[in-house]
């Protein structure tokens, strides 16, 4: 099975790489180099997921994500952001990426981050049954989630986490458990992403943002009921 993954970079010798190492994955890369471009591929195709810069020309990659999810786009988003500016990662997550990597990168790590993305969206370790929890009704088959007859627009990692919550309602998820379903991989040192994402699916309930429970420093906790 090919896959099909959208590049916004401007870096045209990485984007040359990454196209031929990409096609030994079975992954077809399409590339744009500016903002502009990139947000009319990203809005016109059918991807399963974009590699997003964070500095581009025409619009940089926070502003172009934005906009994405104001259209209600779901695509995964997997943001390159520069080594240590946790401020861009926490904005990116924040604004609806699923996950970032530091540049400079390997590119075996990219390879590795992209598999696992591909592989969990759509996620095919979990039950596919519709699951109705603590007022939040979600269909996996259909990718539909409505809290208290309010639809949620969810992004694949949000909607993943959750998934997992309520298929363990009452009971303490970890941070490594909720990491490898949603991201398909274990929680790095000092690695904010997942508390960034509990925080966005809070957001979007119309009422009760506290039926997801922190459980501090182990994992999170769907409420069994309300």
């Amino acid at each position: 099975m090919r896959h099909s993954v959208l590049l916004i970079d401007d870096d045209t010798e990485m984007s040359v790489m990454l196209t031929e190492l990409f096609k030994r994955e079975s992954v077809d890369l399409s590339v744009a180099e500016d903002g502009v471009t990139g947000l009319d591929k990203a809005l016109n195709g059918d991807y399963e997921l974009i590699l997003l810069d964070v500095m581009l020309p025409g619009i940089d990659g926070m502003q172009l994500l934005q906009r994405l999810r104001q259209q209600h786009r779901d695509t995964a988003v997997l943001m390159l952001t520069a080594r240590g500016d946790d401020d861009d990662r926490v904005m990116g997550l924040e604004l609806g990426a699923d996950d970032y990597l530091p540049k400079p990168f390997n590119p075996r790590e990219l390879v590795a981050r992209v598999r696992a993305l591909l592989r969990r969206t759509p996620n095919t370790t979990m039950q596919n049954e519709s699951l109705n929890v603590c007022g939040i009704v979600l269909d996996p088959a259909t990718t539909e989630v409505k809290c208290d007859d309010a639809e949620l627009i969810l992004t694949p990692t949000e909607f993943d986490i959750l998934r997992c919550l309520m298929q363990q309602a009452g009971q303490m998820v970890s941070k490594d458990q909720l990491s490898v379903a949603a991201l398909g991989r274990k929680m790095e040192p000092f690695d904010r992403s997942l508390d960034v994402h509990i925080s966005n699916i809070r957001k979007k309930f119309p009422t009760k943002p506290d039926r997801i429970q922190t459980i501090r420093g182990r994992g999170y906790r769907l409420i069994a009921s309300l």
